[in-house]
């Protein structure tokens, strides 16, 4: 650390937190902050002054600290380089037929307030924390002169930066964005906007499960919140017809764009608010072989689970109504505060309710290069339910 680096000192709940390996440290748990500065590095100990790690100092946010290291070491531009070189090594070793993939994801590369999203020669940058967004600028440096990437964005939009006092904002860090940017994902083409594009220009989460889904689907598919395609378009070319359906005129357009780009004639595409087009085609009595969920997060926080689980209650009652016998439902949840098993038993009552006895085929998460850390339960998020309902 440097000469006048703060110590900061915390109590015994703190210690034996970042003992159990999750690396937040909570204002109310810390008893001096050593006058520390926005978004500094800095020497956290406990109250028997025994070092406990280096961490980012937040001035406002609940979380205060997050340690980055079990030990008193300098964050300068080594270290850096040597967490992200770890980081990508994990993505050599696990990402197949794509140049699309989460190169860094905060706390599971014990990186915390950090995501880096490389999209081929592109990478998206977001700055979660203070002590994170001070370091954009080297972070990009080492982008450029490391991993060959031509341009870095930080997609800097996220309410999570209110917290740390931090501005909304969407820029160019380095190089030169001209437009969106094509990748490839599993053998498909798929163009991204890295500046506009939903999250940092499309959803690499999905990407293992969107192979997976395709493998089990056939007839006819429904493909709700499809935003820019990902589930509809792989199940497409062994299928009947796709209906990608989305309340953004913008993601339907990106989706038709990435039909076209990869030679997908059977996609047909729907702006409607999900819900209501899900009740209309139940009374309509059309029918699929094949029906996605894949919404977005409906428990944004601890006090709106309840409404959240009635909510996807809601939409795989209706969902599993217009679905054929033998037929295939793919359910999906975001909300890192929906754990799988309350997905799990979400599924069962709607099965209940439409009447439908359903046969587990698969249970799944994010994607590999979303790894998540046993301790920090927050890096597990994404849970996806392939499910049969039966004959």
């Amino acid at each position: 650390m440097t000469p006048g680096t703060s110590k900061v000192t915390v109590n015994r709940k703190a210690a034996d937190r970042a003992a159990s390996g999750h690396p937040w440290i909570f204002r109310s748990d810390v008893t001096s902050d050593g006058g520390a500065q926005p978004g500094s590095a800095v020497h956290v100990v406990d109250m028997r002054g025994r070092t406990l790690g280096t961490a980012h100092f937040s001035s406002t946010s609940n979380i205060t600290l997050r340690l980055l290291s079990d030990r008193l070491e300098p964050l300068d531009r080594a270290f850096f380089e040597s967490r992200i070189a770890a980081s990508a090594a994990h993505r050599i070793r696990v990402v197949r037929d794509s140049d699309a993939f989460r190169m860094v994801f905060g706390e599971a590369d014990r990186l915390p307030g950090l995501v880096i999203d490389r999209y081929a020669d592109t990478a998206v940058v977001q700055t979660l924390s203070q002590g994170m967004d001070a370091q954009i600028e080297m972070i990009a440096d080492i982008l450029i002169e490391t991993y060959g990437v031509r341009a870095v964005v930080a997609r800097n939009d996220v309410a999570v930066r209110k917290h740390e006092n931090l501005p909304l904002e969407k820029r160019l860090v380095r190089g030169e964005a001209s437009g969106p940017a094509r990748i490839t994902m599993n053998g498909y083409r798929w163009h991204v906007d890295p500046l506009e594009g939903q999250k940092t220009g499309i959803f690499l989460d999905q990407r293992e499960n969107y192979v997976a889904a395709a493998n089990w689907a056939r007839g006819r598919v429904l493909d709700c919140f499809t935003c820019t395609g990902g589930f509809g378009l792989h199940m497409a070319r062994q299928c009947d017809s796709v209906e990608l359906v989305d309340s953004s005129a913008t993601a339907l357009e990106t989706a038709r764009h990435n039909a076209a780009e990869n030679s997908i004639p059977n996609a047909a595409f729907r702006q409607a608010d999900v819900f209501d087009l899900l009740a209309g085609y139940s009374s309509a009595r059309r029918s699929f072989e094949t029906v996605v969920l894949d919404p977005p997060a409906f428990a944004k926080d601890r006090r709106s689970i309840e409404q959240a689980l009635e909510g996807y209650r809601e939409i795989n009652r209706r969902a599993l109504r217009l679905l054929s016998p033998g037929g295939i439902l793919v359910t999906c949840s975001c909300s890192h505060h929906v754990s799988e098993q309350a997905l799990l038993e979400v599924a069962a009552r709607a099965s209940l309710d439409a009447g439908r006895p359903l046969r587990v085929l698969e249970r799944r998460f994010q994607a590999l290069d979303h790894p998540i850390l046993l301790t920090v339960p927050e890096t597990q998020y994404l849970k996806c339910l392939i499910v049969q309902a039966s004959n």
